[in-house]
């Protein structure tokens, strides 16, 4: 049998299901050209649509009839590499995602491409012929009248459009089949600037709202946008979306009726960095000094390594990874280093350009498109040898990588909620085990998991168990909110706070506040019936935002104006709970005339990012920094003396094994961010539950007893590191089919843990049960939960029941999908 050259491609159509490589022909004219890494356009399924893929090899294989030709391909260089490849086939039995979707991860998103379907008239000036092949089709000649209007050719897009519900899909294959038509694919790169929409008034303002007065009661959107708009001028859609409840088919509706305009607007998400003066020597103490040297010596052992830098806030654990680095680059390899929080990038973007200058190369979300793939272009090349980023940097594409560091290990954002769900720790284990590199977890609060591998032997332990300017750690007090309630002070601030804080403005020193939740309150209730507003979309109660007075939804977005009284009853409504805006009042209501700056997703914006934020904080000297956790870790300011937590007890009383974990971590963080500089910092942490072992152990700062009692309740609950948590999730929009699903999935799952080789697993079965949240956006969300060790025995269990599950036409409707340890 006649031997062709064929590539191997994942497709970016395939679904977990049906996911493999699949094998196309490579045409002569693409013999030479085609390499693994590539991405192609190829024909897939019944009606040979394109669609995009990536060649993960390259093989001579028979000739056969049923082989489909790739089109072209869509680079002239490689995106990725062989251990890029890898990686993905690795995580697609790991996070159990498809190849091409591990793929995509690892590029920036200026490097996605955007497909374009087209039809096109093979002989135009054949109108009568065309006709006459489509016959008695109305769909046919419907087609062919959108397209000849259009000049010859129109989008799929167009076409669809104009069918509304109705598929033309039959009939353009006729016509294609027929010669009358011809599919063309084009492929567009998506590299180029944010941009937000902003809308202004088309007219003045008085002649607008004349306009839309007569309907204020049947259109009172309409009115609210045109208001606000005759205030300020102009706007951007999404603070006009924000303030009024108002939808972007709201705004082209005024769009439409010529009131008012939008244009795009270039949104700069990040500020050039100020060329720092060059940093001097790093001098490291006995600790830094000892902690150092164990860690290069593992470094260059020959063999890839992992070991946990377990040290007290402020105890110089930044100095130790520069003088690492450091001795990398002379050795001639590379260096990454992962954050868990944009807002920690920019000061530590700043150390690290001081002592590597162009060097550096960061990578996170908020870069612009542009930005993001040019640094991209810099790390491939080999131009900047030190990578700074969140979690998605962990994929850089780094060459003779030599070492690793996860800063603040513990931290959950290192985990991705979508698809795939991998874990950065878990990412950066695999690629140097490849490189033969070193991976250094660092953190004052060590997840259990990681201490335990540490204790165990997996990891190498190294400790600073002092700071590096040896000052004391910040004394903590409690402040009881019970006794406060007693008291008549029904606030957010207790007295022991409030006179921290006046001791603070007295002299001229700084405070950290910190609440894990934005908003002004966690809801609204009516008093007299006790009816709560919920979101319409989600099993959630809406929370209250004094800022532009409107109640909304944290998890789809949903917004509606608050009522003046309760919609069932007409009685007076209270407001349950406490969030950063609700504080910022009480604040200012206290100490009129103090600036207190708030720091949420509220602030955070394009013009306002983290780093300006931060830097005026820094700069004026702003008395009161107020936030929520992007306040609590990594942030280094020597002014700060005093933090507060104004509510400690948010996170702990969830219902989540990793509740006290996350609890003590944000807690002892926080609580870290003061006396970092020559002065004595102290902390206030406020609580109803004062006696809690985790709060004790968090004003202690005790973490090796928080850690003895933490790990001996994972061993008794079955869970990690004990144990592994792997979670199905059926996800649909009727209640009672996703329970149906998930009820059969337990079945399935009974009758195959019965049989071996699985009933020799020891896998623990429960539920199905809702989801913590059961509904978002007009989802119900079910699971079921398997308790048992992470072995590919397990997975393969697992991957063989949801592409079982994927497969059953009963559960058109319902989605499901797997995750390993997910974070709620």
């Amino acid at each position: 049998m006649d031997q062709v050259r064929l590539a191997k491609v994942a497709l970016s159509a395939a679904t977990f299901a049906i996911d493999k490589p699949y094998d196309y022909l490579l045409p002569a004219e693409l013999l030479e050209t085609a390499r693994p890494g590539m991405r192609v356009l190829v024909p897939f399924g019944a009606g040979n649509r394109r669609i995009e893929g990536i060649i993960l090899a390259v093989a001579d294989g028979p000739r056969s009839e049923k082989l489909k030709a790739v089109f072209s391909l869509l680079d002239e260089e490689p995106v990725l590499d062989g251990e890029s490849i890898q990686l993905a086939l690795w995580m697609r039995e790991r996070y159990f995602c498809t190849v091409y979707d591990a793929a995509r991860a690892m590029l920036p998103a200026g490097l996605y491409f955007s497909l374009q379907d087209r039809y096109r008239l093979v002989n135009q000036a054949d109108k009568e012929g065309a006709y006459e092949a489509a016959g008695r089709s109305d769909y046919a000649r419907r087609i062919l009248d959108l397209v000849y209007s259009c000049g010859g050719a129109a989008e799929l897009g167009q076409i669809r459009g104009a069918f509304g519900a109705k598929d033309p899909g039959p009939a353009l294959k006729s016509l294609v089949d027929k010669g009358v038509l011809i599919l063309e694919t084009s492929a567009s790169r998506g590299v180029g600037d944010k941009t937000e929409q902003v809308a202004s008034l088309l007219m003045p303002p008085e002649e607008a709202l004349a306009l839309v007065a007569p309907k204020r009661k049947s259109a009172p959107l309409r009115y609210a946008v045109v208001e606000l708009l005759s205030a300020v001028g102009q706007a951007s859609s999404k603070e006009i979306c924000y303030f009024t409840g108002a939808s972007t088919a709201t705004l082209r509706s005024l769009v439409r009726s010529g009131i008012v305009t939008q244009e795009k607007r270039e949104v700069f998400r990040r500020v050039a960095v100020d060329s720092p003066e060059p940093a001097g020597p790093v001098v490291l103490n006995g600790e830094q000094e000892a902690a150092f040297r164990g860690l290069d010596a593992l470094r260059t052992g020959g063999k890839s390594a992992a070991a946990l830098l377990y040290g007290v806030t402020g105890s110089g654990k930044t100095q130790v990874y520069i003088r690492l680095i450091q001795a990398c680059l002379a050795d001639g390899g590379a260096a990454m280093v992962l954050v868990p929080e944009i807002a920690l990038t920019p000061q530590l973007l700043h150390i690290f350009t001081s002592h590597f200058g162009e060097e550096v190369a960061v990578l996170h979300s908020s870069l612009r498109a542009g930005e993001r793939y040019d640094e991209w272009k810099r790390v491939r090349a080999g131009r900047a040898r030190v990578v700074i980023g969140t979690r998605s940097a962990v994929f850089a594409p780094v060459e003779r990588l030599g070492l690793m560091i996860l800063d603040e290990e513990q931290e959950y954002t290192y985990k991705s909620e979508n698809v795939p769900r991998y874990h950065a720790r878990d990412v950066a284990k695999f690629r140097c085990a490849r490189s033969g590199a070193l991976l250094v977890l660092g953190s004052a609060t060590p997840s259990v998991e990681s201490m335990y591998l540490a204790k165990c032997g997996v990891y190498h332990l190294f400790e600073l168990k002092n700071r590096y300017n040896e000052q004391a750690l910040p004394g903590v007090y409690i402040a009881d909110m019970r006794q406060e309630l007693r008291r008549g002070n029904g606030t957010s601030v207790s007295g022991l706070l409030r006179q921290e804080l006046e001791a603070n403005l007295v002299h001229g020193e700084q405070s950290i506040l910190f609440i894990n939740r934005r908003g002004a309150s966690r809801m609204v209730t009516c008093g007299e019936c006790g009816e709560v507003p919920t979101c319409p979309r989600c099993s959630v109660y809406l929370t209250y935002h004094s800022a532009n007075g409107r109640l909304m939804c944290h998890y789809c977005g949903h917004s509606e104006k608050l009522p003046t009284a309760c919609p069932q009853c007409g009685g007076a409504l209270s407001f349950v709970g406490t969030g950063t805006q609700k504080v910022q009042e009480e604040l200012e209501e206290l100490f009129p005339g103090v600036e207190v700056m708030r720091m949420d997703t509220d602030t955070v914006s394009a013009t306002q990012s983290h780093e300006k934020l931060l830097s005026r904080f820094e700069r004026e000297r702003v008395p009161i920094l107020l936030g929520t956790q992007m306040v609590a870790k990594g942030l280094d300011f020597e002014n700060v003396t005093l933090v507060g937590v104004i509510a400690a007890d948010l996170s702990l009383y969830v219902d989540d094994y990793r509740a006290g974990e996350r609890t003590f971590s944000l807690l002892t963080q926080v609580v870290g961010r003061a006396g970092r500089g020559e002065k004595q910092g102290r902390a206030v942490i406020q609580t109803y539950t004062p006696e809690n072992d985790v709060i004790t152990n968090a004003a202690a700062q005790d973490y090796d007893r928080f850690y003895d009692e933490e790990i001996g309740m994972r061993s008794l609950r079955g869970c990690p590191p004990f144990r592994d948590l792997f979670v199905l999730t059926a996800s649909g929009a009727e209640e009672s089919r996703v329970l149906r699903v998930c009820m059969k999935l337990r079945r399935t799952l009974e009758g195959w843990l019965a049989q071996p080789p699985y009933d020799a697993l020891g896998i623990q079965l429960l539920g199905p049960a809702p989801a913590s949240v059961a509904k978002v956006n007009n989802r119900y969300r079910y699971r079921l939960t398997l308790s048992g060790k992470n072995t590919k025995s397990l997975r393969a269990l697992i991957t063989a029941l949801v592409v079982a599950a994927q497969n059953d036409k009963e559960n058109r409707g319902v989605s499901v999908f797997a995750d390993v340890n997910p974070l709620d």
